[in-house]
């Protein structure tokens, strides 16, 4: 019997350009995410048994120092360390101990305090974690460096030529996140880019222009994770969002099999993902992708159902229908599971806590 698992309060820090903002350090940065979180559940830090911090650019055991910066109650620390995947790895590690029965109420916290420049080595005295990827990519592309745009510029330019994709393609995606930076208070960046500003900047690696590259930052963010008990008996149930998959894989065989579309981790990204419908008892790949889509987030909300009704009245009565209704009238919360509020279990009353599903690669 494992435990449902529900995360109950988050908390960020914006994003900066390491270096821009003086005097701030990642327990700095921990402090403000981590109690915003704690702020967000309305919670003291006493309620927290258990910490993973997760961090790349670091001495050992700064989780310690970043946790104490919210208290010093004694609890387990834990620091991971999980390359890009180290925020959503402390995430995965605080659900297991939730799920697991360990623990009731858990920190997961992440932070970096970078320096500014292209990614480098931290160590060179000795085998490089990457080293085997970087030499089978070497021998079906040309070489290089810096490797984070070369691996995945590389990874690119396969998929173009499998499926046709163009560099227009890729520059979308840019130019969409660009857009989306403007109404994030958080983000490094907060300018409009054009698609055609996107693919004249200046080309790192074929097909992969400068404003298509992550940039080095510093900032932190935190989650507070809680078990079905604890959100029950601390009255949380509105602001609880259950976590119904989660998975997290590493390397194949198939990495070292000539294509760089799996250097960069496309074969256990997808096992990943398969992973996370198993609980639900479908595999993705059997399903059509609208039906894959409504397994992950199942939010069952008047307007779904009314949008859905409507669906149904028009291909009956063609014509006769009209889509006023559907409007989200603003401000609307999330339906919650009708057990947790107390609420009688009618049907109409029935409200599922907001669900997600999650994948962790590497």
């Amino acid at each position: 019997m494992t435990n449902r698992v529900y995360v109950v309060g988050v908390g960020m820090t914006k994003f900066e350009k390491p270096g821009r903002r003086e005097g701030w350090d990642y327990p700095q940065m921990a402090r403000e995410s981590g109690t915003k979180a704690l702020e967000d559940a309305g919670l003291g830090y006493d309620a927290v048994q258990q910490a993973y911090a997760g961090y790349v650019y670091g001495e050992s055991t700064s989780g310690q120092r970043a946790v104490y910066e919210l208290g010093m109650t004694g609890i387990p620390v834990v620091n991971v360390n999980n390359n890009c995947s180290t925020g959503s790895t402390a995430l995965y590690l605080a659900a297991e101990a939730v799920r697991g029965g360990r623990a009731d109420c858990v920190l997961a916290l992440g932070f970096e305090k970078m320096k500014p420049g292209s990614l480098g080595s931290t160590f060179d005295d000795r085998e490089q974690p990457m080293g085997n990827h970087m030499q089978a990519l070497a021998e079906i592309s040309e070489v290089l460096f810096p490797p984070a745009p070369w691996m995945f510029g590389a990874a690119g330019r396969e998929h173009m030529k499998q499926y046709g994709t163009t560099a227009e393609h890729f520059a979308k995606i840019g130019e969409k996140n660009h857009r989306h930076s403007v109404n994030n208070p958080y983000a490094q960046f907060q300018d409009v880019y054009s698609l055609d500003d996107i693919l004249a900047s200046r080309m790192i690696y074929d097909p992969l222009t400068k404003l298509q590259c992550s940039p080095t930052s510093d900032g932190s963010g935190a989650a507070i994770l809680a078990s079905e008990a604890f959100v029950e008996t601390n009255g949380l149930a509105e602001r609880a969002v259950e976590i119904v998959g989660q998975a997290m894989t590493t390397d194949f065989r198939s990495t070292f099999d000539g294509s760089a579309k799996n250097i960069v981790g496309y074969d256990m990204t997808r096992q990943a993902a398969l992973q996370v419908y198993e609980p639900g008892g479908a595999r993705a790949r059997r399903l059509p992708g609208r039906r894959a889509a409504r397994l992950l987030l199942r939010q069952r909300t008047p307007d779904v159902r009314s949008a859905r009704a409507l669906r149904r009245r028009r291909r009956r009565n063609p014509g006769r229908c009209r889509g006023h209704h559907l409007r989200r009238p603003v401000g609307r919360e999330p339906v919650r599971r009708a057990h947790l509020e107390g609420a009688p279990a009618r049907r109409d009353r029935a409200r599922p806590v907001r669900r997600t599903h999650l994948a962790a690669a590497r």
